[in-house]
């Protein structure tokens, strides 16, 4: 497996955080709770050492939070889904793709959680219009 090649690196080369993400996400579907605690862990990597490097925080924090929706925990989900979508926001704008990605996934999870009403403005006013 590719992913191999990257994992002997120093936990400071991207590349490695990189494929572990890879990885995790691969493993999502079918063993997610691996999955979370390779996110949790990469991102934890993430924050310690690539801080500076938005998008990909996002993007590692937002397959966290569909991974939390893989084992059911909506809430959970819901809640990191409205903190990445309102950072993708206040960092790269409501246009960005991220962000209405992100504005998409966070409107699956309310609606998830019984929020249709919340979830069905926030497509509506400020998803549609990006």
């Amino acid at each position: 497996a590719c992913w191999k090649t990257y994992l002997g690196r120093p936990v400071t080369d991207v590349y490695r955080a990189d494929a572990v993400e890879i990885l995790a996400e691969a493993l999502r579907s079918w063993q997610p709770e691996e999955a979370l605690a390779m996110l949790e862990a990469n991102l934890a990597l993430r924050r310690r050492y690539f801080s500076h490097d938005i998008e990909s925080m996002l993007a590692t924090q937002s397959n966290l939070a569909n991974c939390l929706g893989n084992l059911g925990q909506y809430d959970q989900a819901r809640v990191l889904n409205r903190e990445i979508y309102a950072a993708f926001v206040a960092s790269l704008g409501v246009s960005h793709e991220g962000t209405i990605r992100t504005g998409g996934n966070y409107a699956i999870t309310m609606k998830k959680v019984g929020l249709w009403n919340e979830a069905k403005s926030l497509l509506r006013d400020q998803l549609l219009p990006a």
